[in-house]
């Protein structure tokens, strides 16, 4: 059975860099690879051709936006080799420096409309400008994509729900009643599972995150929702799916690397 981690940063990987890609096989983790801005896609370019159950994403964290001083074109070659976009978004909580917001917002915009323009699902950063994030997919024409470790207002994740959205959930979900809040506002059929590997995991308990720390994840999944842990991972992988069903760009993807379909 194919597991999905949906969010992972490869790049941000040392020297443990071989035994991810040991176990990423041995656990058979389909995983997205996103990227945080160029350099980081070029790395993270290079590690997906390691190994074919990753397929790269490439974005601009908020958290680099204001360092990116180029032009939106000298990003289309990027868009052009990648199965997703992101990691892209808006973060209002852990970037504190407000005069980068309006450089946020312009690269979410950019990305947003290439999304569209290209029917490219879009990995999505919403800490602390839930409400924006919302208010630029309600604008954008994207009709399906996928929130990233969403931590935010119990009250918009009906809104995001009808605007096409998927919600990951990590290992936070161990530690916070909050994130379990938000869980049981999320259908089954809304449900993808991510590490957030290497930091997520080890922000909560100072461990490298490993793609077997993933297991732990489903396991938590399927105990909160009262099904088997089999059984939840057909689910995710359903969902998963169904998210990239008629998606000309990750079906690419899955043919490629042979990941089964149903």
């Amino acid at each position: 059975m194919v597991l999905l981690d949906a969010h992972v940063h490869l790049d941000a990987y040392g020297s443990e860099i071989d035994a991810v890609f040991d176990e990423i096989v041995r656990h058979q983790i389909l995983t997205i690879a996103v990227a945080s801005d160029l350099s980081s896609w070029q790395n993270t370019l290079g590690l997906a051709s390691r190994c074919a159950l990753v397929i790269p994403a490439f974005g601009i964290h908020p958290a680099r936006a204001a360092a990116f001083k180029g032009q939106f074109d000298e990003l289309l070659p990027c868009l052009d080799n990648c199965g997703m976009i992101g990691e892209i978004g808006l973060d209002y909580h852990w970037v504190t420096e407000r005069s980068g917001y309006p450089t946020q917002r312009r690269i979410l915009e950019f990305f947003l409309e290439q999304a569209a323009n290209r029917s490219l699902i879009v990995n999505l950063h919403t800490k602390g400008a839930e409400q924006d994030i919302l208010s630029a997919l309600e604008g954008s024409g994207i009709r399906k994509s996928i929130v990233h470790w969403y931590s935010g207002p119990p009250d918009l994740v009906e809104p995001l729900l009808e605007q096409g959205a998927y919600f990951t959930f990590g290992c936070e979900l161990a530690f916070s009643s909050h994130i379990r809040q938000l869980l049981s506002l999320v259908p089954d059929n809304r449900i993808l599972t991510e590490t957030d590997n290497p930091a997520g995991y080890e922000w909560l308990t100072g461990e490298t995150g490993m793609p077997r720390h993933l297991h732990a994840v489903v396991s938590e999944l399927a105990r909160l929702r009262g099904s088997a842990t089999e059984e939840m991972s057909r689910q995710v992988w359903s969902n998963f799916l169904d998210l990239v069903q008629g998606n000309a760009a990750m079906q690419t993807a899955l043919r490629r690397i042979g990941v089964p379909e149903s």
